[in-house]
């Protein structure tokens, strides 16, 4: 990770509005990070929160209508990816970018080889000649881990496991040499073996090549051995940012202590009793005007019921959306 350097992206006050015929939807709302070249950036949340929207919307992947995408300003190679047209979104989407989505099944074309589903961002981005894509294709397949690359560039996506399949997309994903590489939950239908190894994966592949990472996921236990940064996100808005050190070690929004309270233990041979995080998420008709957890928090107070509170410092690197001071034990001293 290069300290100091500039962002490779700098997204600032991103929204997205869905419009439903049961009223508007503010899945996004107010939406501001960086990604520093080289970093991986966890971003965890519960399904609902707006991880995946976010990402989506940022590189232009959410339909409009429904939605409308908003904001200040998503700054990406010298372009404003939020006015940039459709043709330079396309440009950049797969070549300068990389997605990596949740369910390589569904994601990879049944009937296309695995070979032509690399070898065409190949061809269409870097207009490489058949062969050189070919080429390219097989060594790709051979850097993600997946042995006989040559014979299996013919094979179609039902005759690979599922993390197989996985790696077949984050090869496809890293065809282009990507700057930025945006994985959503790219291994939560794995087991815990094969997730182990696209995780590992990920982290030789992310040293080897220099790239930097956000990695979408519901899981601490992941985050907490891969990322260099974490993003929580709830009611879709980032409540808490921190150095992932600082966060498992001082959490300073109780939406986040609730997630790493329900993150499985084991002491001995005794498993502790799992947490759950009473209530459920909100569904935002309206922009919020208050803390969009009151109603689930054990620290709430009157405040919390008529503000939506800013993220407020709580340390070097680290902010928190809350008004309740941990430190203090009690309402923070603002305003």
């Amino acid at each position: 990770m290069a300290d100091g350097a500039a962002p490779v992206l700098n997204v600032r006050d991103l929204t997205t509005v869905f419009k439903t015929r049961s009223g508007a939807v503010h899945a996004v709302n107010s939406v501001s990070f960086s990604l520093k070249p080289g970093e991986l950036l966890g971003i965890v949340g519960e399904s609902g929160s707006g991880k995946s929207v976010t990402m989506m919307s940022l590189i232009g992947l959410i339909p409009a209508p429904p939605a409308i995408v908003s904001g200040e300003a998503v700054e990406f190679g010298g372009l404003d990816l939020l006015t940039a047209r459709d043709d330079e979104l396309r440009r950049i989407r797969g070549a300068r970018i990389g997605f990596v989505f949740q369910d390589p099944m569904t994601s990879l074309n049944p009937v296309f080889t695995i070979g032509y589903q690399i070898m065409e961002p190949l061809r269409k981005h870097m207009g490489m000649t058949k062969p050189e894509a070919r080429a390219r294709a097989q060594a790709l397949l051979e850097l993600v881990g997946i042995p006989d690359a040559e014979r299996r560039l013919k094979d179609y996506p039902h005759q690979f496991s599922g993390g197989m399949r996985q790696r077949v997309m984050i090869a496809i994903a890293l065809a282009c040499d990507p700057e930025v590489l945006i994985a959503d939950e790219p291994t939560t239908a794995l087991d815990v073996t094969i997730q182990a190894q696209i995780l590992e994966l990920m982290h030789e592949l992310r040293a080897k090549l220099g790239m930097a990472v956000i990695w979408i996921t519901h899981d601490l236990g992941v985050i907490a051995g891969i990322a260099d940064r974490v993003l929580v996100m709830y009611g879709g808005q980032i409540v808490e940012h921190a150095d992932v050190r600082d966060l498992f070690k001082q959490p300073r929004h109780p939406y986040t202590r609730a997630l790493l309270q329900t993150v499985p233990r084991v002491r001995g041979e005794r498993a502790e009793r799992l947490e759950v995080i009473e209530g459920q998420p909100p569904i935002l008709h309206a922009a919020p005007s208050s803390c969009s957890f009151a109603a689930r928090c054990p620290f709430s107070f009157e405040r919390c019921l008529r503000e939506n509170p800013a993220r407020f410092e709580v340390g070097p690197g680290h902010d928190a959306a809350c008004f309740y001071d941990f430190d203090a034990g009690g309402p923070r001293d603002v305003g």
